[in-house]
């Protein structure tokens, strides 16, 4: 295949590049603001899009972002590439701030209204995440073997992690999302009327040039 990588890289390198790709967060990061500034829309609507992505990355819906930052943009009526893109606000070096500012807030919330969790047991995050994947995966099996399935540590995982978090991220991803919008929009809005500017001159000049070379 014409696309397909002459180089096979291996498994442990495609996991690295994941966490860090080549040239760091920051050169992936003025990546997305380039290619932002260049997309093909009224910088209002890009800045609605760059909103619906920051704030798709505070919900716990980890795997569906785009499907939930594509969705979001199309009811704000703002740019979906510009949502998708601004989706990587959320990455390895910002998750754990932002899981611990969601899951933070949405014990507090609960507290307040006395529907705080009450964990039987101390297990960490880790492990809730862990036994969750390994109900799903032996309630799974059990389609096929016919043996009972047993949906404790889901429901664990439900009420203690998914459940805080999704609630608890609405506040510091509005609050944080609003930022982005508020500070995007002008920078969207120079860099257009700088490259129109740009543009109009370049135009400018090769009509002249046609005339000069005409009138000769």
């Amino acid at each position: 295949m014409v696309f397909k990588r002459r180089d096979r890289r291996p498994f442990w390198r495609i996991i690295v590049e994941l966490l860090w790709p080549r040239g760091g967060w920051g050169r992936a990061a003025r990546y997305v603001r380039h290619r932002l500034n260049r997309l093909p829309d009224p910088p209002h609507r890009i800045a609605r899009g760059i909103f619906a992505g920051v704030f798709t990355t505070f919900t716990p819906f980890y795997g569906m972002h785009f499907v939930v930052a594509a969705t979001l943009a199309l009811i704000l009526r703002g740019n979906v590439l510009a949502a998708l893109l601004s989706t990587f606000f959320g990455n390895p070096l910002t998750y754990v701030p932002i899981g611990v500012a969601a899951m933070k807030t949405g014990y507090w919330l609960l507290d307040m209204e006395g529907r705080g969790p009450r964990p039987e047991d101390h297990t960490g995050l880790v492990e809730k995440f862990l036994r969750a994947g390994s109900d799903l995966w032996d309630n799974l099996m059990a389609l096929f073997t016919g043996r009972e399935a047993d949906w404790t540590h889901l429901n664990v995982f439900y009420d203690e992690v998914f459940f805080p978090y999704m609630i608890g991220g609405i506040i510091p991803g509005m609050i944080t999302a609003l930022v982005m919008y508020y500070l995007s929009l002008p920078l969207i809005t120079a860099y257009q009327n700088r490259r129109k500017g740009a543009l109009k001159k370049k135009l400018a000049t090769l009509k002249k040039k046609k005339a000069e070379s005409h009138a000769k």
